[in-house]
């Protein structure tokens, strides 16, 4: 293995962990797969970058651009195929209505 390799897994990695924190951290549906989305999707490309620089010139290279294009097409418009659902199934975007009041929150309305 070379240190390209090594490089571009270790931050497909980072991207990983980085998309698993946003889909824990963030409040409601669409902003959870906005960063699911976005994250795995830099994440495979690092990942196959990685893969690429393993094997070289050959075959196998044209099969992984072939697949990292084939990524890059269908997860954004998967992505929006879910954001859209639950759009028009009426799941409404959360929206910051507390106020802090002597550390506790309160709702406004």
């Amino acid at each position: 293995m070379n240190i390209g390799t090594v490089i571009f897994f270790v931050l497909g990695a980072v991207f990983n962990i980085m998309g698993n924190l946003g889909v824990i951290i963030f409040p409601d549906a669409y902003t959870r797969l906005q960063a699911s989305s976005t994250c795995s999707t830099t994440s495979v490309l690092s990942f196959l970058i990685g893969c690429m620089f393993l094997v070289g010139l050959g075959p196998m290279l044209g099969r992984l651009l072939v697949i990292t294009i084939f990524f890059f097409v269908t997860s954004p418009i998967s992505a929006h195929i879910i954001a859209r659902f639950a759009w028009q199934n009426g799941m409404v975007a959360w929206r910051r209505n507390f106020r802090m009041t002597g550390g506790r929150g309160r709702a406004d309305g």
